[in-house]
């Protein structure tokens, strides 16, 4: 992968650009607890495509680039980081590809700057005013949702950090329920015992509080792919179905019975040829 340093507002993202320079591009935006890391199983699968990826670290992952406060990570300026680095890359749009808050910064995009944003794949989760609409009335919902106030809360990120970071790695062990290589767990847990980055991370929580007042985001209009597994116990059921009543636009929704929350590593290639699908359809790949 070939890194690039895009400065921005004062702040310098850590950005991987692959693939051909005149290839339509992909914007991947990485969850917590990843890193852009995240798409190195997916990014060459759509180089091959004739796709070129762009996957930046997100607010609070880069060294350059991990403002201290937390209204510094509310979702507007994550959506508007996002956008800067495609204007420092000279793309007016691109087709956006999000896994956890990486979804939700490209449901953002595409149902408030739609003229951005080519096409969507949100993966593991849904359209946050559905989930917000579910958390409301579902005790699924109310169930799966639970951990979020643990990760809100103030000190956690002492507590995960303690004891050579050992509930940092009790907490990814069960998440990526067995599922994630040995490797993958290390990086991730290398990248947030890093100085400052974790708690940079849990900012994402803490200023657009998932369980707090609607978000309000309105309707997707542009072709729309939601991905979700039914093990992933964050995410309802019902949250998942309320989703389709928020997409205007062509929309499928993709069930991956074998994977829980981690799909960009259990199905890449899965995953890669939805966003190829949407990319083709519009004339955008191989």
């Amino acid at each position: 992968m070939t890194l690039q340093r895009i400065p921005l507002g004062g702040l310098t993202f850590d950005v991987d650009v692959d693939g051909p320079a005149d290839g339509a591009p992909v914007l991947l935006l990485h969850g917590f607890p990843h890193s852009r890391q995240s798409w190195s199983d997916v990014a060459p699968v759509l180089n091959d495509a004739g796709l070129r990826t762009i996957a930046p670290d997100q607010r609070g992952y880069s060294d350059g680039a991990r403002p201290a406060n937390v209204a510094d990570y509310a979702l507007p300026l994550l959506a508007a980081d996002a956008l800067g680095i495609l204007d420092e890359l000279g793309i007016e749009s691109a087709h956006v590809v999000g896994h956890d808050w990486g979804a939700a910064v490209a449901w953002y995009l595409a149902a408030r700057h739609k003229d951005r944003v080519r096409s969507l794949v949100a993966l593991a989760i849904p359209h946050l005013d559905a989930y917000q609409h579910a958390f409301q009335v579902d005790e699924e919902q109310k169930h799966g949702s639970q951990y979020v106030e643990m990760l809100m809360a103030d000190g956690s990120a002492d507590v995960f950090l303690a004891d050579d970071a050992a509930q940092l790695w009790a907490w990814f062990a069960q998440a990526g329920e067995g599922v994630l290589t040995r490797e993958q767990v290390e990086r991730y847990v290398h990248k947030h015992s890093q100085p400052g980055v974790l708690n940079a991370a849990l900012h994402w929580y803490r200023a657009n509080n998932l369980l707090g007042e609607p978000f309000e985001f309105g309707t997707v209009s542009v072709p729309t792919t939601f991905v979700w597994s039914p093990s992933d116990t964050a995410v309802s059921k019902l949250s998942v179905e309320k989703t389709a009543e928020y997409v205007t636009g062509p929309y499928r929704l993709i069930t991956l019975t074998e994977t829980s929350h981690w799909q960009p590593q259990q199905a890449p290639r899965e995953v890669a040829g939805e966003i190829v699908r949407l990319a083709a359809e519009q004339g955008d790949a191989l």
